[in-house]
């Protein structure tokens, strides 16, 4: 098992391009099930998930190449309709080859899916939605299977916003009979990457980037060649490293669009933000103002930051509140700060952190994907040497980001144990 190593106290300086978006290539990787022919992809970041999806598609009959950040998947010989749990169990995404599969081979036996400690994240509305469609939907000794002759258009109403369930329901849709209208859908910027691949791939999905989708079931779909978005979180986790540590740092090949919210909070706690083209550059300001947050579906401050900000929270000036609202068990990081001299209070969904001179390295615990990232930004800033374990979680969802903070002047080291 890898550890990271990290001495505090260098303030970050430079430039640093930012990867393909791993909640984009996932669903987007998936979607070649729903096609026959190469379908190529562009700007795959190497993670752990990406990874896991390409054995989730072999599996299925996919055949695959790649080289570099760039990903071939033949889809023609799709030949198996079940997801086993040792597949599965690696990442949540895997529920995403729901839909495609009962769409194409008429059924599909999918694990529950694993991935990070975050709360329970049920897929209640997966099957709520497929089952409106017309398919018929069991739990099984731990998996889901669904299968259907024909799926046929209907209206759907998610109870709460989800953005793996708007992607499953989507892609079983654009293959079914007549007309579908998902309701309360998903707005983050992967849903709708996901929507436009579909629409290249010869999909007619309308309302993209909205709260309404409606989707005209189409017979079948072609391949296509597309480029992967920019990663919006490893942008917002650079971003607040700068800020963090007084640094300077800009960030190439990034979509300031659709960091709006992380930006606006950025700029409150003083950091100085410029936005130019596909670049943003961050100044650490004199000092650290604490500001409140509160986590919300896009375009809303994400969940996938909050670990983020509470470290740059944690040596703010003052007292601030953050709430999270999507995930019921995303404060596991909290302990590990307190480790590193964090005032951090908390009651149920609500974070409470008064701001500390400094923080003090010291040896952590990495619980999930986001924690991972908040316990290196905590290393970068404290005093001592901070050593993070478990980081297998960081693999899969940052590519190469010790190198990264490498090359902006951290000290920072991978070891083996």
């Amino acid at each position: 098992m890898d550890n990271i190593i990290i001495e505090g106290g260098c303030p970050l300086k430079g430039e640093v391009r930012i990867s393909g978006a791993k909640n984009a290539a996932l669903p987007i990787l998936i979607s070649s099930l729903l096609a026959d022919g190469y379908c190529t992809y562009s700007n795959v970041p190497n993670l752990k998930d990406v990874e896991s999806t390409k054995e989730l598609l072999i599996n299925h009959g996919a055949k695959i190449e790649a080289e570099g950040d760039t990903v071939k998947i033949d889809s023609g010989g799709l030949n198996n309709h079940e997801a086993p749990y040792d597949l599965v169990r690696k990442m949540r995404a895997s529920i995403l080859v729901l839909g495609p599969l009962v769409a194409r081979l008429k059924k599909a036996r999918v694990s529950l899916p694993g991935g990070c400690s975050i709360g329970a994240r049920p897929i209640n509305l997966h099957l709520k939605g497929l089952a409106a469609l017309g398919a018929k939907v069991e739990l099984v000794h731990g998996y889901v299977e669904a299968s259907a002759e024909v799926l046929k258009g209907a209206e759907i109403f998610f109870d709460a916003v989800t953005v793996t369930g708007t992607e499953n329901i989507m892609m079983a849709a654009v293959l079914a009979e007549g007309t579908t209208i998902i309701r309360n859908a998903a707005r983050e910027p992967e849903v709708v990457a996901l929507a436009e691949v579909l629409n290249k791939m010869g999909a007619k999905i309308e309302g993209i980037g909205t709260s309404v989708l409606t989707i005209n079931g189409v017979s079948s779909l072609k391949p296509v060649f597309v480029s992967i978005i920019p990663d919006r979180i490893e942008a917002g986790t650079f971003m607040v490293s700068a800020g963090l540590t007084g640094g300077d740092v800009k960030l190439l090949d990034c979509e300031p669009s659709h960091l709006e919210s992380v930006i606006h909070k950025l700029r409150l706690t003083g950091s100085i933000v410029t936005v130019d083209g596909n670049s943003v550059s961050v100044k650490g300001g004199e000092s650290i103002s604490s500001i409140d947050i509160k986590t919300i579906p896009y375009p809303g401050f994400p969940t996938d930051m909050q670990a983020q900000f509470m470290v740059l929270m944690s040596i703010a000036k003052g007292f601030s509140v953050i709430s999270e609202t999507i995930f019921e068990n995303r404060f596991i990081h909290v302990s590990e700060l307190r480790r590193m001299g964090a005032d951090i209070k908390v009651s149920g969904n609500t974070a409470m952190i008064t701001g500390v001179p400094a923080l003090s390295g010291a040896p952590v615990m990495a619980t999930d994907l986001r924690a991972s990232a908040s316990l290196i930004l905590a290393g970068l800033v404290a005093k001592g040497v901070t050593r993070v374990n478990r980081v297998y979680h960081l693999d899969r969802g940052y590519d190469s980001i010790e190198k990264k903070f490498s090359m902006l002047g951290a000290k920072i080291k991978r070891v083996k144990v």
